[in-house]
């Protein structure tokens, strides 16, 4: 059995308070887009010499990491040890670039608790795989679902946020992507957080126009002064006739809002990852 991990974006991004475990209340708009990854679960031979439960194999855009500390394989291990599963082969093909905010590591643990899920008729129920996989990471949940969510809290806590779908349809995006690697600690460790006048939500329910001016990622103007580029990159999307434009996440992914297919944007960003489709 075969599933397609989706991308997403943030629209709007605000860090608004330190708690005192550490971590950050944040709000942000979760918005699924068309960039996938591939990941396939297969029952394993009992014959077969694997030292693991779940064997697992990445290619594609392969991350350099123990495979075994995949968050596919971790959604596996947290799944068995509540419920019998039988060993499995699991391939993972990778086209969501890592550390670029897009959650693309996020979104391959969810949707191997949803297809666990579906394979082996668990039953689980959407609240109880939103559960499991905030135990993966901050983000994790909205993937069990993959629709737009007004997400607060650590990010775990979602709200539908169907305003923002009927607002982009029709519209395009492109992803821009240059070679930078950031961590979401080191991210973090230049936020001085902030109680916005006006909520993400309720920016991206007004039209697109206005967003430009309101709808803001915080991680921006500190990792713009440290990286350069991407201050670049997102001016150079507003050249290429985006209505909006933004970094995503922490990430060091920008994509651009366009009314009409930006079909240029392989040719303007030549040997930086880009990815273009509809909303």
């Amino acid at each position: 059995m075969i599933t397609f991990p989706c991308a997403k974006i943030n629209l709007g991004l605000n860090i608004t308070a330190r708690r005192p475990d550490g971590y950050h209340n944040l709000e942000t708009v979760f918005y699924p887009i068309p960039l996938t990854d591939a990941l396939e679960v297969k029952l394993m031979d009992k014959d077969f010499p694997s030292a693991t439960n779940c064997d697992l194999k990445v290619t594609g855009d392969a991350i350099a990491c123990n495979e075994q500390d995949n968050l596919v394989v971790k959604a596996y291990n947290l799944l068995a040890a509540n419920y019998q599963l039988p060993r499995v082969h699991a391939h993972l093909f990778k086209r969501i670039p890592s550390q670029a905010g897009l959650g693309g590591g996020s979104s391959d643990g969810a949707y191997m608790i949803r297809l666990l899920d579906e394979r082996f008729r668990m039953n689980i129920g959407n609240a109880e795989m939103e559960r499991y996989a905030a135990k993966l990471g901050a983000d994790c949940p909205f993937f069990i679902s993959s629709e737009p969510c007004f997400a607060t809290g650590t990010g775990t806590t979602l709200e539908p946020a169907g305003g923002p779908k009927d607002n982009l349809e029709g519209y395009h995006f492109a992803i821009v992507k240059p070679d930078i690697a950031i961590s979401t600690r080191e991210a973090y460790s230049h936020i001085v957080p902030r109680q916005p006048e006006k909520n993400c939500r309720d920016i991206a329910l007004q039209p697109i126009d206005t967003w430009r001016n309101e709808l803001k990622n915080d991680f921006e103007a500190p990792l713009f002064k440290l990286y350069p580029l991407l201050a670049d990159i997102k001016q150079r999307l507003y050249d290429a006739g985006a209505i909006y434009a933004q970094m995503s996440g922490s990430g060091s992914a920008l994509y651009g809002i366009f009314r009409y297919e930006p079909t240029h944007i392989h040719d303007i960003f030549k040997g930086l990852f880009t990815f273009t489709g509809s909303l």
